[in-house]
């Protein structure tokens, strides 16, 4: 025996205070965001990318059309918003919140940014 860490998550006694338990309940909270997400971005497929410093970047789906769609779960875990490349089908390009690149035509396969 060492000794007893006493502070803002342990009482003299070596119990969990409520800071504690307040802590590990948000650390599951966020890993079930996480799953989530994870569920979530499973029924999308991720566009291919590469990006070399001669040519710039380039996106491209081999089934669909690349469009850039926010993380809804991200600002929960995080606080920041951020987007992702997700290849979908033509009848699926009027969804809400679905971005076409910039300078991007609207049915291309190939994006470059």
């Amino acid at each position: 025996f060492v000794g007893r860490l006493v502070g803002r998550y342990y009482d003299s006694q070596g119990n969990p205070t409520k800071y504690l338990k307040g802590a590990e309940a948000k650390a599951a909270r966020g890993a079930q965001l996480m799953e989530k997400q994870k569920e979530m971005e499973a029924k999308q497929p991720s566009c291919n990318s590469r990006w070399s410093q001669d040519d710039g970047g380039e996106v491209w789906c081999d089934n669909g059309f690349p469009r850039l769609v926010q993380r809804p779960l991200e600002i929960a875990l995080t606080g920041k918003m951020s987007k992702r490349c997700a290849c979908y089908n033509e009848d699926q390009l009027g969804q809400p919140g679905l971005e076409v690149y910039s300078g991007c035509d609207y049915l291309a396969k190939r994006c470059r940014v």
